[in-house]
């Protein structure tokens, strides 16, 4: 049989879940080829890894920059093959959907969907979608969410990103079983990441009737973080499955997971629809 190439592309390895990742799979001896938006963050992450990891210059939705980013890397594997591809990046910003500027929802999708699709088409030969490959085909973790499920209020555009990730991932899973690529769903639930951090500021919908709904929300979005797993265990997590023989389709890494992950879909969606209400303040009053 021909080797698994001990080399990894992740996506968005500045911060969170994919700096995590480059960090295990750095440990475990694997080349990390880590896609960033910065050059300062470059010069961060090589200091702070070490030779094993080498840092991509492009945004995902930057279609010549990762085309370029392709060829760079082709190039630099000499005719050899990309073990794995890790596809991390990922914004989430909160708002209702009633008010949420346009631009912002598009931009869920822009990234989220459509940004991880660019980057594995570019990189699908490198992964052995072609012919003659020399080294064993490599993997595709496309890392969704609790949220690529179970939708929640406040977080619509995210929750539609996600869930729109996972079916573009079962329809993409099935058609490269043609070369041998595997593709698995990670769906994280909460973890300690700056991700919410940077999408939670809600004083623009101060003078909607969502607000106070708002309020109570983040609070148990930070409660959340707070019992999340860290980026060093998801990274963890990541590398496992990565080494899995035979992976899963789908992984589900939620921290209580019977009352974050399980009950939420088994429940029916109308007694959901009325715990969310409760829990959020989003439930019309009775006359």
């Amino acid at each position: 049989m021909k080797p698994l190439a001990r080399t990894i592309l992740i996506t968005g390895a500045s911060t969170g879940i994919g700096y995590g990742a480059a960090k295990q799979f750095v440990q475990k001896d694997y080349t990390v080829f880590g896609s960033v938006r910065a050059p300062a963050d470059a010069d961060r992450l090589r200091a702070e890894l070490g030779e094993k990891f080498v840092p991509l210059l492009f945004d995902v939705t930057d279609a010549e920059a990762v085309q370029a980013a392709a060829q760079q890397l082709t190039d630099q594997l000499a005719g050899s093959g990309l073990g794995g591809l890790i596809n991390n990046a990922g914004i989430a910003i909160g708002g209702p959907l009633q008010h949420q500027p346009m631009d912002v929802i598009r931009q869920h999708f822009e990234v989220n969907v459509l940004g991880a699709l660019q980057v594995t088409q570019a990189f699908l030969p490198l992964l052995g979608a072609r012919n003659d490959h020399p080294v064993q085909p490599g993997r595709i973790q496309m890392i969704s969410s609790v949220n690529g499920q179970v939708a929640i209020p406040f977080m619509g555009a995210y929750v539609g990103s996600k869930f729109a990730l996972e079916g573009l991932s079962h329809s993409l899973r099935r058609e490269l079983a043609l070369y041998g690529v595997r593709v698995v769903i990670v769906g994280p639930g909460a973890v300690k990441t700056p991700i919410w951090g940077k999408g939670t500021a809600i004083d623009a919908y101060k003078p909607t009737a969502y607000y106070p709904a708002m309020q109570g929300f983040l609070k148990q979005v930070q409660a959340a973080e707070g019992r999340g797993f860290s980026i060093d265990y998801l990274g963890e997590r990541i590398v496992q499955i990565h080494e899995t023989p035979n992976p899963r389709v789908r992984y589900a890494i939620v921290p209580q997971k019977l009352i974050g992950w399980t009950v939420p879909r088994l429940l029916p969606a109308r007694t959901l629809d009325w715990v969310l209400g409760r829990l959020t303040g989003l439930r019309k009053p009775v006359d």
